[in-house]
Formats: structure tokens, sequence, C-alpha cells
């Protein structure tokens, strides 16, 4: 392989990549805390105080859940910061994190959307609401058993942090805002960086590919599956949500799937490429806010969590359009 050519293959799959994710990633974070240093996270904070006190969770885990609406580096940030002060117990942390998935799919939800309306058309608005109930699914678990679970809030209130934190002037939440991201990036790339690099330099010796296809190829558990949907389930996991995507339009277009096959197999790449997304996207970031194991802890139980609630979902609308 020629130099230049290697310089661009680096450059394409990890320079531009690399250098994209920190941009947004600081973006977030720069944005998220002037919106904290702001105090404009109140409002919304006592919309979620009812929830937050249900479920037995802290003021520090309201404005987390708060901050999650606008910048999930923030979000878990906060709680990271929080554990580490031992102003939160690591069950409320695992908990707090858990909690803020609802937030944390409404970020992603307009990308998933646009993306599959064009692809799979009416049949969008019920896989899309499908996830979105087990999203909302995820949030009452935690309402329930955090109550029953966590001690409660002695406070009794939402917003103090909030309150606490509250600027007199703009300037003053500027500079707020930049001394907090200083701290906050530095940590956040000297640990990203060097996972980010890791994960490209497996990917290029084809570990992840090998792991895909070997997945690809065990999915016989999925019988239940019309023969044509194992199709869309093999491309979500040996590539991307666009690809299955595209695949379910192509097929239903043509009237190879039905729209409810559509969905089932939709439902089920989501379930089986889960592990695998985590792994290449998610811990190279939670590793950057959290400690590597601690990050990977709250990934697991992350995943069971968000799997487990897909499921549920894909076996009521299993049963349900039967």
């Amino acid at each position: 392989m020629e130099y230049p050519e290697l310089l661009q293959i680096v450059w394409q799959g990890l320079g531009w990549p690399l250098l994209r994710l920190v941009f947004f990633i600081s973006l977030g974070l720069m944005i998220g805390n002037l919106i904290e240093s702001l105090n404009w996270t109140h409002g919304i904070a006592r919309l979620a105080a009812p929830l937050v006190r249900r479920a037995h969770l802290t003021d520090i885990t309201g404005a987390s859940f708060t901050m999650a609406f606008f910048s999930a580096v923030t979000s878990n940030t906060m709680l990271s910061e929080a554990y580490e002060q031992e102003k939160i117990t690591k069950q409320e942390l695992i908990f707090a994190n858990l909690f803020n998935s609802l937030p944390t799919y409404f970020l992603h939800l307009p990308t998933l959307f646009f993306l599959a309306v064009p692809l799979i058309k009416g049949v969008a608005f019920v896989y899309v609401g499908l996830t979105l109930l087990a999203a909302f699914l995820r949030t009452l678990c935690i309402l329930i058993v955090g109550r029953i679970v966590l001690p409660g809030n002695k406070e009794n209130c939402v917003t103090c942090r909030l309150d606490e934190n509250r600027v007199s002037s703009l300037s003053q939440a500027f500079n707020k805002a930049w001394l907090r991201f200083q701290n906050r990036i530095k940590r956040i790339v000297v640990i990203t960086v060097p996972i980010y690099t890791m994960v490209f330099i497996l990917n290029r010796f084809g570990m992840f590919a090998l792991l895909e296809t070997w997945l690809a190829r065990h999915v016989k558990f999925l019988a239940w599956l019309h023969p044509e949907s194992l199709g869309v389930v093999a491309l979500q996991l040996t590539a991307e949500i666009s690809a299955g995507l595209a695949a379910a339009g192509a097929l239903l277009d043509n009237g190879s799937l039905e729209p409810r096959q559509v969905v089932l197999a939709l439902l089920a790449g989501n379930v089986l490429s889960s592990p695998m997304r985590a792994v290449r996207h998610q811990f190279p970031f939670y590793a950057g806010v959290f400690r590597p194991k601690l990050a990977a802890e709250l990934i697991t139980y992350n995943q069971i969590f968000r799997t487990g609630s897909i499921i549920l979902v894909g076996i009521f609308y299993y049963l349900l359009s039967a």
C-alpha cells in the first residue's frame, strides 16, 4: 500500500471521524455548560420535578435529566462529578443513567424519524412509535423501581442545585461555562481519543467484521421471522440502521415483505445490533466521562435495559398484529 493511500485511509477512517466526534462533543458540552450557567434548565427541571420526586431521585439527577434534552455529554458529566464528590451513590448513578434514556432518545428521534420515513414510508410511524413506547416504558420502570429501592430526596427539591448555580450576568455565565468546559473537555479528549483509535485499529484488522459475520450467521433462533426479513436483520448487524432501513424499503416496495414483517425485522435487528453499536460508538464517549470500568458497567446496564424494553414491545406488537 502506497504512503498517500495509507494517509487517506487513516484520515477518512480515523482522522476526520475523530475530529468530527471531538468537535460535536465540544460543541454539545459548551452549549450545555452555557445553558446550565444561564439557568435555562430551571423551567424544565420544574416540569421534571414530579417524575424525579416519584422516583425518589435527588435534585442533581433531576438537573441531569433536564440537561439530557440538550446535551448527553453535559448530563453524564454532571452525574460523574456528583458521584465522584459522593453527592449521589453508585446505585442512584445507575438509576439516573437509565432514567436519562428517555431524553437521550429524544435527541436522536428526529434523525431516526426523518431517515425512516423516506425509506419505509408509513411503516416508519409504527417502528418509531414502538421504539418511543419502549423509551417511555423504561422511564416508567425506573419510576416504580426507584420509588421502592431508593431512600428518597430529603430536600424534596429538584431545582435546588440549579438555584445555587444562578449567575448575575451574561459575561459571568460565559466565564463559568468556559471554565467548566476546559476542565471537562481535557478528560474527555484524553480518554476518548485513544479508545476511539483502538476501535479503529481493531476494525481495520477485521475484528468487528468477524464478530458481526458470526452473529449474522447464527440467527437461526429468528426462524419465526419471514425468510426475506433475515437480510434486513443481517444488514443492521453488519452495517448501520440506514442499510437495514434501505433494504426494508426495497423489499416493502416490491411486495416481498408486508409492513408487519418489516417492523418485526427492524426491531430484531435493533436488539441484535445494540451491543456492537455500544462498543464501537458509546464506549469511547462514556469512557471519557466516567472511569472506564464504571463506563463499561453503565453501558451494560443500559443495553440490557434498552434491549429488554424493545423485546417486550416487540412481543406485544407480534401478538397484537398476529
